[in-house]
């Protein structure tokens, strides 16, 4: 089953399928439009009892997905590995994300009103949608150890965001003709008679119009979302294997669950390297997450910059994050995969720190081309770099991943919740950029105690056994 080309092929394309989640709903269009549906400052929205300003309560919905789907990891993760039913989880976990997409279209202002119903719904909705998205991905990455040997993890990892890259790329587009020519799509010619035959000038009528449409195109994208992942992801779901060690669930799941996760547990603890690992990717991730869902905010909120201005650079960014992943795993061949991590989040130091002084779109746009450049790099090879570290006896992969998902989520979760918290306190967002500076010092320092594992070939650079002594 390894290294089956047919196998891998649908492995990358689930992260074509997913990864328009990523880009429209929680980089592109969905936080554009939501800044533009919500009330601005100093007005707050109420939401299940409670008063936020809306890009708090953006970044406050975002960490829940993550909290919910760190608490969730644990417990699924044994019992899939135990049962043997991963596919199963994956599966679940994809359609609630789509439906969730799906249900954004209806998120939308009635007669220039967002009812309170609305509001309630579609935000519970996006929480629903990362979800699935957060859920569904811990299964997928589990089958990397199984789907191919070691020598293969970078290439093959590096791949598959580069497979998800382009697919929301070609999506977004798509989605972005009809944003910026509703013409095309709509008949803005009717809706601008219709205006005008209610009193309003022929300059008003077509501003009206083109704007009406544009909110329409914008719900229409959420749901295109929904159902380019639901129909793409039955090309991996078809191939992927379903139960790779012909494992049988015997009694109680749960317990049954729960027993695995602790014998996955106690061989954590033995495992040196990926105890120090674990926490150090928790803390350079809080800084990477928190950064690709807050940069379009903080650009809208703090530089006041355009949706059809970020659009260009959203897509740049993308462009060279393939670049970005495939130019990191032939990196790490020749240096090793903690040293390219290592060298990759002290560029997003840098970053961090420039954001905070950044008052121009041109500022804003050249920091936007680094980011392109690294983003790629330190997802694709920080799940490689997880995948050689664990035991290669295990055929508990779903449950050690289950590890590296939840300090993927809580660092997530923190980070966006610290994000919202620091804006609350401060009222702006500028302050958060450093503090995320200082994270990702913390996350470099514990990276430095680990030897920098090689891609090539299946060895690392110092020969290793898993208790982390040198054989």
């Amino acid at each position: 089953m390894k290294n089956n080309k047919k196998v891998q092929n649908a492995w990358c394309m689930y992260d074509w399928a997913n990864s328009v989640y990523s880009l429209t709903i929680t980089t592109a269009i969905f936080p554009s439009y939501y800044a533009a549906i919500m009330p601005e400052r100093p007005d707050k929205v109420n939401f299940l009892g409670f008063e936020f300003y809306s890009s708090a309560l953006y970044s406050f919905a975002l960490a829940a997905v993550f909290l919910i789907a760190a608490i969730l990891s644990p417990i699924l993760t044994p019992i899939a590995d135990n049962t043997g039913k991963k596919k199963f989880f994956m599966q679940m976990f994809c359609y609630l994300g789509s439906l969730g997409c799906a249900y954004l279209f209806f998120f939308h202002k009635d007669a220039g009103v967002l009812s309170q119903f609305t509001l309630t719904t579609s935000i519970l909705a996006f929480i629903v949608a990362g979800l699935g998205y957060s859920g569904s991905i811990v299964f997928y990455n589990s089958f990397l150890p199984e789907i191919a040997t070691e020598d293969q993890y970078d290439k093959l990892s590096a791949r598959g965001f580069a497979m998800g890259y382009i697919g929301s790329v070609l999506l977004l587009i798509f989605n972005i003709t009809m944003l910026t020519m509703p013409d095309l799509y709509f008949n803005v010619n009717g809706k601008v008679d219709e205006l005008m035959a209610s009193g309003i000038s022929n300059v008003e009528a077509v501003d009206q119009a083109k704007s009406f449409y544009s909110g329409v195109a914008a719900r229409i994208s959420f749901l295109s979302v929904g159902i380019w992942w639901f129909l793409f992801a039955q090309y991996s779901f078809y191939y992927l294997p379903s139960n790779v060690y012909k494992k049988e669930s015997h009694g109680n799941w749960l317990w049954s669950g729960f027993r695995e996760l602790k014998k996955v547990f106690s061989e954590v603890r033995k495992e040196k390297y990926l105890k120090i690992f674990l926490p150090g990717f928790f803390f350079y991730n809080l800084g990477v997450q928190t950064v690709m869902y807050m940069a379009v905010i903080f650009a809208e909120g703090e530089l006041k910059l355009k949706m059809s201005e970020l659009i260009i650079v959203i897509l740049i960014i993308q462009l060279l994050a393939i670049v970005g992943a495939n130019m990191s795993a032939k990196l790490s061949g020749k240096i090793g995969n903690i040293s390219t991590l290592r060298y990759i989040n002290m560029i997003w130091v840098l970053v961090c720190i420039a954001a905070y002084f950044v008052q121009t779109d041109v500022q804003f746009y050249g920091l936007a081309v680094v980011v392109g450049f690294i983003m790629g790099g330190v997802q694709s090879i920080s799940r490689s770099t997880y995948a050689k570290l664990i035991p290669e006896n295990t055929t508990d992969h779903a449950s050690y991943f289950s590890f590296y998902d939840v300090a993927e989520k809580l660092s997530c979760f923190f980070g966006l919740f610290l994000f919202g918290a620091i804006e609350e306190l401060t009222g702006s967002m500028r302050p958060s950029t450093l503090t995320l500076g200082i994270i990702f010092i913390i996350g470099i320092t514990l990276l430095s105690f680990i030897p920098s594992l090689k891609s090539y070939s299946g060895q690392s650079e110092l020969m290793l056994d898993h208790s982390g002594k040198n054989a």
